[in-house]
């Protein structure tokens, strides 16, 4: 069993991999952290994505189930996600480029 097996996915040692990548996008990330950010930001698009399939999966199988949304359920859905998208977007103005807000 490899090492990396043995743990969940936010357990055990950190452990160096080799990825390849477009530069351009090397260099956009390069460009968001300081030296040592750069596998942290790189980890956390993993988890991003991890927890993205593992939700896709989830719906999958629940579609399977019940069957899918009706139009109604999808609408509301929709209509909640632009509403998120456009609050995202107004406290990104409200913080100005390149500033972070971080909760205490």
């Amino acid at each position: 069993m490899d090492v990396a097996e043995q743990y969940g996915m936010d357990e055990g040692p950190a452990q160096k991999v080799s990825v390849s990548m477009p530069a351009g996008r090397i260099a956009a990330v390069k460009a968001r952290v300081v030296a040592r950010g750069f596998s942290a930001y790189v980890s956390a698009a993993v988890e991003r994505q991890i927890q993205r399939d593992l939700l896709e999966e989830l719906l999958q199988e629940k579609e399977a189930e019940i069957g899918p949304p009706s139009p109604e359920i999808q609408e509301r859905a929709a209509e909640i996600f632009r509403e998120a998208e456009a609050l995202a977007a107004n406290e990104q103005c409200a913080e100005g480029p390149g500033e972070i807000s971080v909760p205490e």
